[in-house]
């Protein structure tokens, strides 16, 4: 009965999520505003200082903020979304700041790029199908030699007041919390034993070696997957 419970619930914040990425994709930047505090940019950006360039794609760009922000540091960016409505609001957000910048709708299982292309591939927040062995096999793919993949997988609250507390007991009870250690290294596969270790094996299989960085912030950290590639994975 409780597995069964667990599926139905899982199956639940999937169709959630589903919506607010596509029909309710206006309503993205209010909802992640009032989970984060106003804090959701700050997590976003906590991944500039780790892109090198010049050539950056981001995928599952959403409302396009970090587009931007890419564009404005001087990257030659490029932006793919499954989501019609995301590659809307993104399109109308960079165009209303003069900035030029691609974006294609394309799933990250099958990016429609050309190979070892890109010097760096950003996803921030994804869902559990943007890191399938078969997504990160395709950003190995279009990443160049030694090319880099960082992902932000979540961000976590230091403070202790209580709508905090709530907002990471929500976290945790939607499964969206990875159990880890900080400064984890990648383990060998016989050392799984957490959803964590596995996501990480992931990467090791689909040719990248992997850094696991705690970035502080006020009242709240970071948590950010640095990815190397170190061979091609076909």
């Amino acid at each position: 009965m409780r597995a069964r419970l667990k599926e139905y619930w899982v199956r639940l914040l999937r169709f959630g999520f589903h919506l607010l990425y596509n029909q309710l994709a206006w309503t993205y930047d209010t909802v992640s505003w009032l989970v984060s505090f106003g804090a959701w940019r700050n997590w976003q950006r906590a991944a500039l200082p780790y892109i090198q360039g010049p050539y950056v794609l981001e995928i599952a760009h959403g409302p396009g903020h970090m587009l931007l922000a890419l564009y404005d540091a001087g990257y030659q960016v490029m932006g793919i979304d499954l989501s019609p409505q995301m590659v809307a609001l993104s399109r109308k957000r960079l165009k209303k700041a003069g900035a030029g910048v691609p974006l294609l709708q394309g799933a990250a299982q099958k990016l429609p790029l050309r190979s070892a292309h890109f010097d760096s591939v950003l996803v921030t927040f994804p869902t559990e199908f943007l890191l399938a062995p078969e997504s990160l096999s395709a950003m190995n793919h279009v990443l160049k030699e030694n090319g880099r993949l960082i992902v932000v997988p979540e961000a976590q609250f230091t403070g202790s007041s209580l709508p905090q507390r709530f907002i990471e007991w929500l976290f945790t009870v939607t499964g969206q919390r990875h159990q880890r250690r900080p400064s984890q290294k990648a383990p060998a596969p016989d050392q799984l034993n957490s959803r964590w270790d596995a996501l990480c094996a992931q990467f090791l299989s689909a040719g990248f070696q992997l850094d696991v960085h705690t970035i502080t912030l006020q009242q709240s950290q970071v948590t950010l997957l640095l990815a190397q590639k170190t061979s091609p994975v076909h």
